[in-house]
């Protein structure tokens, strides 16, 4: 695979998997628009860590903006005249159930992870269409399956999935693909985040029974699948939804 030549927009680079596939993209040939949410330190990092020679413009901004989705598009082209690839990575994780999860915390998580993704698709859509380009999603598992307590979460990504699958439909005809990666458990900081801190080393310990493989999965795993998805070796795929969880979406409880 090679991406010489390709203009890769990542969303949520700053850390995670979005920073592990901005690395796997750069290590073969992509010029990169990394966008992190009001963290420049962070995007400084990963451009450290990527290959000297890509050519990477660093962009922070909160994806739940409108005025700065629209900012991320624009500078992207501005700066490097056309786009081919669009990876929306960016979301996040809260706990609850329909007894104690608030509004609020409602329309935080759809508006990080289906709202803003809905949005930066949109905008970047229009260019996607000049190169004959694609988008990748990072959905989850919780897309695929139902799990007790992450409710929002869970939602959120199923509204994922169906979007990869009806943006697919719809841009068939442009020859612009759309696929989503569906990661378990992966070694990243979204669970901390969540507030599982005091909890995160046994809920690590018990992927030796959620998942098929006996482990959770790392970053760069994940990676590789979605810069697969973008290239063209997955030149005849789209509408996919595609599960990097050691075998957890297949397993049900005995």
């Amino acid at each position: 695979m090679t991406f010489a030549g390709k203009v890769v927009l990542i969303a949520g680079a700053s850390s995670g998997i979005g920073a592990a596939t901005a690395k796997q993209f750069a290590r073969l040939g992509a010029t990169l628009a990394l966008c992190g949410k009001r963290n420049m330190d962070k995007l400084k990092q990963v451009e450290s860590e990527c290959s000297t020679e890509s050519n990477l413009l660093l962009l922070t901004g909160d994806l739940v903006d409108e005025t700065k989705n629209k900012a991320i598009v624009e500078e992207t082209i501005k700066h490097f005249g056309q786009l081919d690839v669009l990876v929306n990575s960016a979301g996040i994780l809260r706990s609850g159930t329909i007894e104690n999860t608030s509004l609020d915390q409602y329309d935080t998580v759809m508006n990080t992870n289906v709202r803003s993704m809905f949005q930066l698709s949109m905008l970047a859509v229009p260019h996607l269409i000049k190169t004959k380009g694609n988008i990748v999603n990072v959905s989850s598992v919780n897309g695929l399956r139902s799990f007790q307590g992450v409710l929002t979460y869970c939602m959120s990504k199923a509204a994922v999935d169906q979007f990869t699958r009806c943006t697919a439909l719809d841009l068939a005809s442009k020859q612009v693909r759309v696929n989503s990666v569906n990661p378990g458990v992966i070694r990243t900081n979204i669970h901390r985040k969540s507030g599982q801190s005091e909890e995160y080393a046994a809920f690590l310990k018990r992927c030796q029974l959620t998942h098929a493989l006996g482990r959770p999965g790392e970053v760069d795993e994940v990676a590789r699948l979605i810069v697969f998805l973008a290239s063209d070796d997955a030149s005849f795929i789209t509408g996919a939804t595609v599960p990097v969880d050691g075998g957890r979406h297949a397993m049900c409880p005995r």
